[in-house]
Order: C-alpha cells, then sequence, then structure tokens
C-alpha cells in the first residue's frame, strides 16, 4: 500500500520512538498531526525493515529514508518495475499520432511486467511538468561562495580561483570554470564559454544581482551593465536578474551551486593546482561525473536530459564568439584626444569638448558620437602615448580655432620669455602641436602659484635638462623652492644669554 503521505525523517523518528514506547496509532497520529492511517503505514515499513526504537546511532536520516521508501514509493525488499526512457517518450509524444495510448502499448511490449496504463500515464506526465516548456529556455548563473587555492610554483604563494557556475532550467545540465576574480572581463568570458559548451543559447539568463553583470539591482527594472548586454544582444539572449528578495528566483542555481560545490570542489580538495588550466581541467573531469549521474527522482542524467529535451530548443550559435569590449563615457579635451588607461586617442576636432562613447577590446579603441563610429585606433599597451589620425588634427591656419599654439604662445609671454620659450619647446616636442596642449594648460596652472621670477628660473632650466612635461616640472618647482629655503640668512635673535664679540676679547 502506498505511503498516505511523506513524513519527514523528524516525524519518523518521533513516531519510531512513541510506538517504542507503546503509545498507540491513533495517539501518534494526534501529537504528530497526521492521518492514522499514515502513522500505521510507515509503521508497516519500519517493520517490513526490521527497524524499530531506539534506532542505531549511525542510522543517517539519508539511511532511514533510502531503508523505508525506494523510487516511486515502492517498498524496500519488492521488485522494481523497469522504468520507460522517459525523455524520449516525451519528444515521442510530440511527434503527429501519438498518443500515450501507443506510448503505453509499445512499453508493455518490451516489458510485459512494467507499469499499468494509469500508473504510467501519471508517471509521464509528472516528468513533463518537471520540464516545463518556460524552464528549457533559461539558464542560471552565479559564482559558487567557495574558492578553489591554486599554487605559485615559484614562490609557493597560494592564489584563490573564483568557481563560475551556470544551470539549465529543465535537464539541469551543468557548466562550472575556474576564473581568477569576478570582474567584468572574467563574468563576461566564462558567459562565452558556457555558450560554446551548451552548443547553443537559452531565450534567458538568470543571473544573480552581481555587480559585474547587473548596475542597479531593481523590483521592477534591474539596470544591465552596458558591456554586459552588449554580449547578451551578440548571442540574441535576453537577461533577466533574479528579482531582490525573490529566493525561488535563485533556487535552481543555489541548487545547482551547491550540488557543484560537493562534486567538484569536495571531490578535488586533496588535489594541488599550479595554474588556472590545471584546475579547469579537473573541474571538466567532475562536471562529467556530474551531468553523467542518474538523477533518483528522474531516473536518468542531465546529459540524457540535455541532449534529447533541453538542446533542440537551444537557438544556433553565432558565428564568431563574443569578443570582451569594454565602453566608457568620455569628453574630448582640448587636444581633440581621449584618455583610455593612460594612452590618449584622436577624435576629429570638430568634436571638441562633446561627450562620446569608447569601446576598448584587446586590439582596438572605437569611439561612437551619436550612435555613429567617428574613430578608430589600435590599441597602445606601450611606446607613444598618443595615437593620432592627422585627419582628426584642425588645419594650421584655422584662425578662428579656440585652442591654437599660438594662443599658448600668447598665454606663456604673460609670465616671461623664458616661459614662452619652455611653451614652444613642449609643442615642438610633439608630431602634432595640439598634442602637447594638456601639458601646456598643466604647465601654466602649476606656475600659477609661484612668482614670476620662480618661473621663469623654472622654464629655463626645463629647457635646458629638457624636462619637457609637468611630472619634471613639478618637480623642478619643489627643488627650487627648497634651495631658495636653505640659502636664505638667518636672522639672530638677541638673547641675555648670547655672548656677544666682546667676551672673547
Amino acid at each position: 500500500m502506498p505511503a498516505k503521505r511523506r513524513l519527514t525523517m523528524r516525524q519518523l523518528r518521533q513516531m519510531l520512538r512513541l510506538a517504542g514506547s507503546g503509545t498507540s496509532s491513533r495517539e501518534i497520529a494526534v501529537v504528530l498531526g497526521i492521518a492514522r492511517s499514515t502513522v500505521q503505514d510507515n509503521l508497516q515499513r519500519a517493520a517490513a525493515v526490521g527497524l524499530s526504537w531506539p534506532l542505531p546511532g549511525e542510522l543517517t536520516d539519508d539511511a532511514l529514508e533510502h531503508k523505508l521508501f525506494s523510487r516511486n514509493g515502492v517498498k524496500q525488499g519488492t521488485r522494481r518495475r523497469t522504468e520507460p526512457n522517459w525523455p524520449d517518450l516525451a519528444v515521442e509524444l510530440k511527434k503527429p499520432g501519438v498518443t500515450l495510448l501507443i506510448l503505453w502499448e509499445e512499453y508493455r511490449g518490451s516489458h510485459p511486467d512494467g507499469y499499468g496504463y494509469s500508473r504510467f500515464c501519471e508517471l509521464l506526465r509528472g516528468f513533463k511538468q518537471r520540464l516545463s516548456p518556460t524552464m528549457r529556455q533559461k539558464v542560471f548563473v552565479d559564482y559558487s561562495g567557495k574558492k578553489i587555492p591554486i599554487v605559485d610554483r615559484k614562490t609557493g604563494e597560494i592564489r584563490e580561483a573564483e568557481i563560475f557556475v551556470a544551470v539549465l532550467g529543465a535537464s539541469s545540465y551543468t557548466f562550472a570554470e575556474a576564473t581568477w576574480t569576478q570582474t567584468l572581463p572574467d563574468w563576461i568570458g566564462s558567459h562565452v564559454r558556457m555558450f560554446r559548451f551548451f552548443h547553443g543559447v537559452p531565450r534567458l539568463v538568470i543571473p544573480d544581482n552581481l555587480k559585474s553583470g547587473v548596475s542597479r539591482a531593481s523590483f521592477y527594472d534591474p539596470e544591465i551593465n552596458r558591456s554586459y548586454g552588449m554580449m547578451a544582444s551578440h548571442y540574441g539572449v535576453g537577461v533577466l536578474p533574479a528579482r531582490p528578495r525573490k529566493p525561488r528566483d535563485k533556487s535552481k542555481v543555489e541548487n545547482g551551486v551547491r550540488f557543484a560545490q560537493s562534486c567538484i570542489l569536495g571531490r578535488l580538495r586533496n588535489q594541488t593546482f599550479f595554474s588556472l588550466a590545471e584546475a579547469n581541467a579537473a573541474i571538466a573531469q567532475a562536471l562529467d561525473r556530474i551531468n553523467d549521474h542518474v538523477m533518483r527522482r528522474l531516473g536518468v542524467s542531465r546529459r540524457q536530459l540535455f541532449e534529447t529535451v533541453e538542446r533542440p530548443a537551444l537557438a544556433s550559435l553565432p558565428l564568431e564568439d563574443y569578443e570582451f569590449a569594454e565602453w566608457r563615457l568620455a569628453r574630448l579635451s582640448t587636444d581633440s584626444h581621449v584618455e583610455f588607461k593612460t594612452f590618449f586617442y584622436s577624435v576629429p576636432h570638430s568634436l571638441i569638448r562633446q561627450q562620446v562613447d569608447l569601446r576598448a577590446t584587446a586590439r582596438t579603441i572605437e569611439i561612437f558620437h551619436g550612435g555613429k563610429r567617428v574613430a578608430v585606433h589600435q590599441r597602445r599597451y606601450g611606446g607613444p602615448r598618443h595615437g593620432t589620425d592627422p585627419d582628426h588634427m584642425p588645419s594650421s591656419h584655422r584662425r578662428y580655432a579656440e585652442w591654437t599654439p599660438d594662443r599658448f604662445r600668447r598665454w606663456a609671454a604673460f609670465v616671461g620669455p623664458e616661459t614662452e620659450g619652455l611653451v614652444v619647446a613642449i609643442l615642438a616636442s610633439r608630431p602634432h602641436p595640439e598634442q602637447g596642449f594638456r601639458t601646456c594648460l598643466g604647465v601654466l596652472r602649476l606656475f600659477r602659484d609661484v612668482t614670476r621670477d620662480r618661473a621663469e628660473a623654472v622654464s629655463a632650466r626645463a629647457v635646458e635638462i629638457g624636462g619637457l612635461n609637468c611630472k619634471s616640472i613639478a618637480s623642478l618647482i619643489a627643488n627650487h623652492k627648497a634651495a631658495r629655503h636653505s640659502t636664505e640668512p638667518t636672522a639672530i635673535v638677541d638673547h641675555v644669554n648670547l655672548r656677544g664679540p666682546d667676551y672673547f676679547h
């Protein structure tokens, strides 16, 4: 007889303790707040497997449940019926002309001792409910709270890597990898490799409200990081962050994260890794075990469910992987350049003081204004700090340009001829005079806080030694100030305890 209600392990232990003390089934039912028939059924299960109070001390809740119950509520010790391949049947049922009766008859033809028609239909419907169409369109992503240690071979220093975990909604097919950080490049890179692992793209990605992906968490209108949104647009996938304070939104990935932690970190805890690649190779092997493990409730593995039910629902991958790009808002300076990571890239001078969008990849820097690309440069990592397209610079004879070399010379001449000479030298040292505008502005601002004589002396010295940047000139100002203080005479203080010149006669 199947159980009327599956009790918790705490209730089962309490029931066995009361029964062991001679309490009747009716009284136990009143104490536990359950039906008498449920008490009788569970006591019969315990008697069938030889369990009575007190229970063995080493008997865990899992072991107790295993003894009392088997899959689908079959009594322990009885012969199990042959399970159909539920994923294949779910697929077959979608084909024209296929009915539950046809599938059952085919099943019983191969397994005469299998389930009856009613039970067969009940189990198949339950299986399909757990694989709802909406869940077939989602992947849940998050980082594990636990990290994996990686040892530097040379120094012995231990650095901990993050664990990115993704779980598909219907099949629970799992992807995981180690990355050094949770920053935007690693976060997006893990998504790219995740889609490649799945060989397709679901309709929705459900991240937790991680700052790398979600700029502003909101119940109604979450704001997606722009770079993350561009990646999603490349793959044609929607991003729907888990809602704040809604645990059900995150339960799928949290369960997957816990399972991955136990199956990955638990099994790898005694291994030592000396590189991220070594760790990810071991994680890949652990993933095979996870995805090939037969799930007790469904009787099939994650991989089987993925291949038969979920993979056909995924959209195709684009021809090329997404290349990570970082987006920045920038304002064009007076020298017709924008700055990114200490390097400067030219933009057409007509946009001076305008706000532009800068897109940086590992290879290129692109600048957009009003949605239109207005400049592109090869990204710089060394060498000259300016990347300048001559076509972006204003012509030398522009009479009405707001910022010109002549204007900086006139400003410097107000300080003195040496300062004017310094500005001329700065502008002449650049391939394009406009590249020196920032430095000239910086120098003139530094000279606001010093006297004209000191500014002239510093300018002469800067030209003499070739110190044609703000840092060198600021250092010269500081040194000149210190030198002047050290050469100033010290005033003599008249005091009764000081001996005058007459004392030595």
